[in-house]
């Protein structure tokens, strides 16, 4: 088990670039750290590697324009044939050559001193290639050898600067624990040792293990395995994946205890993580494109976490772009609703309310205030109905129109939501005297995704009112169809929908 001085010497040799970007760390104390670690945004690895992909292929087809500009002249370098094509092409090619000498694994980008030869060989290979296309296809005329040599010697210089600061990037969210895969195991059979030991034993997989967790009485359960403590059942699971923010966890079950594998894969579901089988639980092998890798540890996949990588990215984006758009054109109609608020009853013109978000963590909803400020229910204790007393004359047109909901746009900016997603309910809302999820199975399934301004449930139908069980069940089934199949086609088309939905308001009070 490493000490506390061990792991201290394992990142100061990170720092210096030298060491496996793998820590697979089985330390009790470990809890307090995921949980720290859980307060900062994860980044994810396939990200780093992307990013650095672009940098690549930006520095080296910049330099070369502006190496062409410089010394040839801007009249050649727009001339596909003459200088874009070839910059295109030995962009492209470096990129390859570096994709194939494994130059964007993460272990790869930390060290990238040791990885210097390798790197200079790529961007050898991609400008080789055009020296010698130029030469059999006789179009070395077209182009400035001065050119091809000082772009190359530039492009180098630059790569390796950008290696420099993508390693020290990598060495800082590492120390930080954002980098990590947080990971639990459940399940404590014989699987489960061999399942560590082969993690312990990759290199190129960052992975940190909270503990082992099963329902079995102790005598069935050891309370510890290869030196990771059982840390209780599924539901102390499902508790700590809260708020430690679990990104993976690997059910170590035979595949012959099928039914305790489906109510396990069942009730994990309800999580936004990563749910794998180890390969090992099998004798039967499959088709290698059916199983995923954690490292070189072969999986097979039971639940994946929804919007993740490059989608989380595009969504974000989408996010931010549309609502900041959003709240400029729709400035006037927010102040008017303000103003209509403000002069008809007293109270600020906001009502803020706790709901649940993404991975059932509370968020505080901003919206117009509908309410008389001494009859207001921010634990929605009581669900609004047709005529309610408590709900003013500008409350009633704003909450059936939903202008109400605008202010969630400055929610969106801030992070807390998403344009479309499930709507965020109150902590108290309830049918007849059950709370959401007693009523609906599998209700925070929901919670895998920020919640959102509007969503799928909204535009067929199912807004406003929620008192019966055959309403919130409705949503809740939209709501898991948005997340398994969510795209940014799907958002833009969602909300492209959402004005004419609103004009079927007849459960909106």
């Amino acid at each position: 088990m490493p000490t506390s001085h061990q792991r201290t010497a394992h990142l100061e040799e990170f720092n210096a670039l030298n060491a496996p970007v793998l820590s697979v760390v089985r330390n009790p104390s470990l809890l307090l750290d995921l949980r720290a670690a859980a307060q900062s945004k994860p980044i994810s690895a396939a990200l780093v590697r992307g990013f650095a992909r672009i940098v690549d292929v930006v520095l080296i087809a910049i330099i070369g324009l502006v190496v062409a500009h410089s010394y040839v002249g801007s009249s050649n370098v727009v001339g596909v044939g003459s200088y874009l094509l070839p910059i295109t092409l030995v962009s492209l090619l470096s990129v390859a050559a570096f994709e194939l000498l494994g130059l964007y694994s993460l272990r790869s980008l930390a060290s990238y001193i040791r990885k210097l030869p390798s790197l200079m060989l790529g961007l050898t290979i991609a400008f080789g290639t055009l020296v010698v296309s130029l030469f059999f296809l006789k179009r070395g005329t077209d182009v400035s050898r001065v050119w091809i040599a000082i772009w190359y010697a530039m492009s180098g210089v630059a790569i390796l600067l950008a290696r420099l600061s993508i390693a020290t990037a990598i060495s800082r969210w590492a120390k930080d624990g954002r980098l990590q895969l947080r990971a639990a195991i459940y399940g404590s059979s014989p699987i489960t040792e061999t399942l560590l030991h082969e993690l312990e034993s990759d290199h190129d997989q960052l992975i940190r293990i909270a503990g082992i967790f099963d329902d079995r009485d102790p005598t069935r359960a050891p309370r510890q395995i290869a030196g990771y403590p059982h840390l209780g059942g599924i539901d102390a699971l499902i508790s700590m994946s809260r708020s430690a923010r679990f990104d993976l966890v690997i059910v170590a079950l035979p595949l012959t205890a099928e039914d305790r594998l489906q109510s396990v894969a069942y009730k994990l579901s309800v999580l936004p993580v990563d749910i794998k089988l180890p390969a090992s639980v099998s004798a039967i092998r499959f088709s290698p494109r059916l199983y995923t890798r954690v490292g070189s540890v072969a999986m097979i996949d039971l639940h994946d976490r929804p919007i993740t990588d490059w989608n989380a990215v595009s969504k974000w984006l989408f996010d931010k772009i549309i609502a900041s758009v959003a709240v400029v054109l729709l400035a006037p109609v927010l102040a008017l609703v303000a103003l209509a608020v403000k002069l008809e009853s007293k109270g600020p013109v906001l009502f803020r309310q706790k709901r649940y978000g993404f991975n059932n963590e509370l968020i505080e909803v901003y919206k117009f205030r509908s309410m008389y400020i001494e009859q207001c229910d921010p634990e929605a204790l009581k669900l609004v109905t047709r005529n309610d007393k408590r709900v003013t004359r500008v409350g009633r047109f704003i909450r059936k129109t939903s202008l109400d909901e605008l202010p969630q746009l400055f929610n969106v900016i801030l992070g807390d939501m998403s344009l479309v997603g499930p709507r965020p309910h109150a902590m108290q809302t309830k049918v007849d005297t059950q709370l959401l999820d007693q009523v609906v199975d599998r209700y925070y399934a929901r919670h895998k995704v920020k919640p959102g301004i509007t969503g799928w449930a909204q535009i067929n139908g199912w807004r406003g009112e929620t008192d019966t069980e055959e309403k919130i069940q409705k949503r809740v089934d939209c709501d898991l169809y948005y997340i398994e199949n969510w795209s940014v086609f799907f958002d833009l088309y969602i909300l492209l929908k959402t004005p004419y939905s609103l004009l079927n308001t007849k459960n909106a009070y």
